[in-house]
């Protein structure tokens, strides 16, 4: 199988890059910078921008089997929509009637920022910030060009991504709290932790690239994610560092107005919409993924953050 993909240099799609490579499969990656060309031993690379069209990039997407689209920005609000929405739309125009079929990584922050429910692929899309909002039209214009063209494709949704190699350091810094004895909870038992363990959103992508002509025969999104509640996942970090869990608690309501102070002022992170995402009491539930592709996750919520304790731990002895 001829696989090409975008944002090989990424936390997500280099595992993916990866996982091909040991599959057997012809890897194809673009990459815009000329160092990194040869960055993946046993694939090809292509110097090229998804912002400007060329003949490179027409090289790179002719003939595969299947296209993973993971390239975007994620923290430059300059160029978001250039790269997340225009760079996509270039991308599409350049793969029609030269790919087997197109699988786009987006995320559940398209579905903005609930507070409780269960959200599935049917939720109405309600993207917040310049990022999500960004990803949420490129979805958009991905599933018209697979509609109009007949061409198989997917939209993969992961909550938050974690693993090892992630660049995001939050985990690692709510670890580094938990072993020093300064956590505390907010707010009322229950709240949920969504995370995806970094290796299941890769199978899951190639499950959906290999499966995608056969099984859906009209174009689809899937979420993708797997959670636990906050004390489970606070526990689970503290006997992974044979800590006692944590056990003291603070009441959201003050918590949240003292955030309105300190968000007027420069270098304090308490923020309310933090404090809100900590609180949160929304599942997203990936049971459209399980029932089309028989899809399930090898790795445990509990197990990734084990790994993850043990990736910390190298450093600090």
């Amino acid at each position: 199988m001829i696989v090409a993909i975008t944002g090989a240099s990424g936390f997500i799609g280099k595992k993916l890059a990866l996982k091909h490579i040991a599959l057997g499969d012809q890897v194809r990656f673009l990459t815009r910078n000329r160092n990194s060309l040869n960055m993946l031993s046993g694939a090809i690379g292509f110097l090229g921008d998804i912002t400007v069209p060329s003949e490179n990039i027409h090289k790179f997407i002719q003939g595969a089997d299947v296209l993973y689209h993971l390239a975007a920005e994620i923290s430059d609000e300059n160029i978001m929509w250039r790269v997340n929405v225009d760079g996509t739309r270039n991308l599409l125009n350049l793969a029609e009637g030269k790919i087997g079929c197109w699988v786009q990584l987006s995320s559940t922050g398209v579905y903005g920022q609930p507070d409780k429910g269960v959200i599935t692929e049917e939720s109405v899309l309600n993207p917040y910030n310049p990022y999500e909002v960004s990803k949420a039209e490129a979805d958009k214009l991905v599933f018209e060009f697979c509609k109009q063209n007949n061409i198989a494709g997917c939209i993969l949704r992961p909550s938050n991504v974690f693993g090892p190699e992630m660049p995001n350091q939050s985990l690692f810094q709510l670890i580094n709290i938990i072993d020093k004895g300064l956590f505390l909870f907010v707010g009322d038992k229950g709240a949920i932790a969504n995370y995806i363990y970094v290796d299941n959103v890769i199978d899951a992508l190639i499950c959906c690239s290999k499966d995608l002509p056969y099984k859906s025969k009209e174009f689809s999104s899937y979420i993708i994610s797997d959670y636990c509640t906050m004390e489970k996942m606070v526990e689970v970090i503290a006997l992974s560092l044979d800590k006692e869990p944590p056990r003291l608690r603070l009441p959201k309501g003050p918590l949240r107005a003292l955030a309105l102070i300190a968000e007027k002022v420069p270098g304090i992170p308490l923020k309310r919409s933090r404090i809100d995402a900590i609180t949160s009491r929304v599942i997203y539930s990936h049971q459209q993924l399980q029932d089309v592709y028989g899809f399930c996750n090898q790795v445990s919520i509990e197990d990734g953050f084990r790994a993850l304790v043990a990736e910390w731990k190298k450093p600090n002895g």
